[in-house]
């Protein structure tokens, strides 16, 4: 395999994965974001984790690890991701500084673009546009796709992608605007391939379960603040922070759910009209 490509060793009938997306550390600890600490909420999210799985194979970080892309939150944010005890893989979001991402974590396999088990493969596909707040992929990221796809079809591994925009519509006006600018691309592609078993992404801080055909489509809460579903403007919701878990098993099938702590007040300013 490539120096962008890891294998991955479980044992058991299925893949256990955990997503954790949208952490958005500040470079100091302690520091908040509408209000919330954001270590505070992402540590309790995390232990939440330990308690409800004895087993984890994978973890994934699908973008906004940092929330202005400094080395002292990726270093943080990587010791808190340990904690969990798996191999760990990341995506840049709009708020990461791919760069600095590269320089702390390259040597780690962390930035790894594929991982494969004898029945699965998950490709961390790129949609940052640096400065920019919405994505795209480009037409080298959906080559790559399309070969990674080509590969997995050729060796009858089914295939879960990531990303960290949203490549369809969340019903949410404001965030739409932030949507992958040629996610018609990425969904035509997609479609061609049977191996193709779910898309899973970030950025939109809410939980989406639904499905193109076959092909299961999802997000997470972010394990900070998160916002209100079906909203035309900015808003916050007063959901809690929370996580995404898959058993990816070894017929192809996406068992799913999202875990939510309930256990603990969060101090978040749900009367904001925007962060960024």
């Amino acid at each position: 395999m490539s120096e962008h490509s890891v294998k991955l060793e479980h044992s058991g009938d299925c893949l256990r994965v955990i997503q954790i997306t949208d952490t958005h550390l500040n470079r100091t600890e302690g520091g908040t974001l509408l209000g919330l600490n954001t270590d505070f909420s992402l540590q309790h999210v995390l232990s939440r984790v330990q308690s409800e799985h004895e087993q984890i194979d994978l973890v994934l970080g699908t973008g906004d690890i940092s929330d202005h892309g400094s080395e002292e939150a990726y270093l943080r944010a990587r010791n808190y991701f340990s904690q969990l005890g798996a191999p760990t893989l990341w995506l840049a979001g709009n708020h990461d500084r791919a760069d600095t991402m590269a320089e702390v974590l390259g040597a780690d396999g962390m930035l790894a673009t594929v991982a494969q088990t004898d029945r699965w493969q998950i490709v961390m596909l790129n949609s940052q546009i640096p400065g920019e707040v919405g994505g795209r992929l480009g037409p080298a990221e959906l080559e790559s796709l399309e070969a990674y796809l080509a590969q997995a079809a050729s060796k009858s591994l089914y295939s879960l992608v990531c990303l960290h925009h949203q490549p369809v519509a969340m019903g949410s006006a404001w965030i739409d605007q932030q949507m992958v600018e040629d996610g018609a691309d990425f969904l035509a592609l997609i479609d061609r391939y049977d191996c193709v078993k779910g898309v899973l992404w970030g950025h939109v801080h809410q939980q989406l379960d639904t499905a193109r055909g076959q092909i299961k489509l999802m997000s997470a809460p972010s394990p900070r603040l998160q916002f209100a579903p079906s909203s035309d403007h900015f808003k916050v919701d007063n959901a809690s922070p929370g996580y995404r878990w898959l058993n990816l098993l070894a017929d192809g099938v996406i068992e799913t759910g999202v875990s939510r702590v309930t256990d603990v007040a969060f101090d978040v300013d749900l009367e904001s009209d925007g962060y960024l």
